[in-house]
């Protein structure tokens, strides 16, 4: 089974929005490129039960799918009087000044455009209050982009007026806006999409997602997750010589991953000296018997150092629940720090049971979110751009440009904000993470060891 699926209920209609007409040539063509079918598609449940737990939930015999992305050999947009504009939302992840890059380059180069121009800081940057006027995204201007880690555009969080931001849209005469960023920026500019479509203007919206996280519906790898795994990694082995350095020594990692925990779980398995992985979607009890900080002790007792790698929200069931309403300023609810949390409630533990420890804390975030993408990110951040490039030459619009059973993808918006993608407990991952901390043991191996994760 894969680490997560899409349920049939949250499953819209999945035909993508296309501006009309698309009888111009495309450039591309006298390169001698491939191009790609309009009924070309992708199958979105590879796995038998899930399409049979789909056909009889739809009670249809017609199985779903996806639009293939890819260059047409007919486009909507005559290049030499196309503008694109570029604007990146929410927080720093690896790879987006290589899809800025790409992007500006594709256009540019591959078809022709006339002019690209970066909204700067986010949606606010797309506002008629915007602080920063836009700037001219050139070959030139990007040349170097993928050697450096943020955003040249900057980003910022919040709601704008989709209004607006079509109002700028239309005074700075752009054809094609192309938004980067996760389920709170895809909203938005599903919502410029919608605004536009009501005006009947013909400008095209396409989301390349971004989310460090992983956890876009309808995406099965976002781009930077791979450079947050290998340098998440990173952390692990320091904490791992920290622990080993000293007596009861304890390394504990706090990793992203407010919803999903993908990079706190493929970070583990990237590094089997970790001992205990603890994500958003398995419950964990601390206390009793057979709890994590009992089982935390029996692992000290025996081997005197333990490596502890968490997301940044967990779900501890022997703790009256609390809830939480203040949110920042995409609406997402701000949580407690859970690394904090934890470091206190096992030091104050092992105080209690008079037993010494040297406890390290490691909280990689914000220079994960801040590197450089790695060889992999940096080229599927290009392959992305790529395919947001041709989509909207193309005149899809209202989509996002997804990566689903080892092709590129047209999803409509309306999929990529169904809900959070998490990790399913009972698949492949999960079960591996499991099976390499030593959580799942042999029968005659389980008075030496509890399983510490409780469902």
């Amino acid at each position: 089974m894969e680490a997560y699926q899409i349920s049939p209920e949250n499953l819209p209609d999945l035909t993508i929005q296309r501006l009309t007409p698309c009888d111009i040539t495309n450039p591309l063509k006298k390169t001698g490129i491939r191009f790609i079918n309009d009924d070309a598609s992708v199958a979105v449940y590879a796995n038998s039960a899930q399409l049979q737990n789909y056909l009889k939930f739809k009670n249809t015999d017609q199985p779903p799918t996806f639009e293939m992305a890819g260059p047409r050999e007919k486009i909507h947009f005559d290049p030499d009087k196309t503008t694109a504009a570029i604007v990146t939302c929410g927080g720093l992840c690896p790879g987006l000044n290589d899809v800025i890059r790409s992007l500006t380059l594709t256009a540019v180069w591959q078809y022709g455009v006339k002019k690209v121009i970066g909204f700067r800081y986010g949606y606010a940057g797309l506002s008629s209050n915007s602080l920063a006027a836009p700037i001219d995204l050139t070959p030139e201007t990007v040349e170097d982009l993928h050697t450096v880690g943020g955003t040249i555009l900057g980003s910022s969080r919040g709601h704008q007026d989709p209004a607006d931001m079509v109002d700028q849209l239309v005074a700075n005469d752009i054809n094609i806006l192309f938004t980067i960023g996760g389920d709170g920026t895809i909203r938005g500019a599903s919502k410029i999409a919608q605004e536009i479509d009501r005006r009947n203007l013909d400008i095209s919206v396409i989301g390349v997602p971004k989310t460090i996280d992983n956890d876009i519906t309808g995406v099965e790898r976002s781009f930077g997750f791979l450079t947050a795994v290998e340098q998440a990694r990173e952390a692990i082995v320091g904490a791992h010589n920290e622990a080993k350095g000293a007596y009861n020594g304890i390394g504990l990692v706090k990793l992203m991953g407010r919803d999903s925990g993908f990079i706190a779980a493929e970070a583990t398995l990237a590094n089997s000296d970790v001992n205990f992985c603890m994500i958003p979607e398995v419950p964990v009890r601390l206390n009793g018997d057979g709890g994590f900080l009992e089982t935390l002790k029996t692992r000290l007792h025996q081997k005197h150092h333990a490596v502890i790698v968490l997301a940044e929200r967990l779900e501890i069931t022997d703790i009256p629940k609390q809830e939480h309403t203040e949110t920042d300023a995409s609406g997402n609810i701000k949580y407690p720090d859970i690394g904090l949390y934890m470091k206190k409630r096992i030091e104050e533990y092992f105080t209690e049971k008079n037993v010494p420890i040297s406890l390290k804390y490691i909280d990689p975030s914000y220079i994960i979110r801040s590197h450089t993408a790695n060889s992999e990110d940096s080229a599927f951040c290009l392959k992305l751009a790529q395919h947001a490039v041709h989509a909207a030459m193309s005149g899809r619009t209202n989509m996002v440009i997804s990566n689903w059973n080892q092709h590129f993808t047209h999803i409509p918006m309306a999929l990529a904000t169904t809900g959070r993608k998490t990790i399913n407990p009972n698949a492949d991952l999960w079960q591996s993470v499991l099976i390499a901390t030593g959580s799942v043991v042999a029968p005659k191996h389980q008075e030496q060891a509890r399983l510490h994760l409780l469902s």
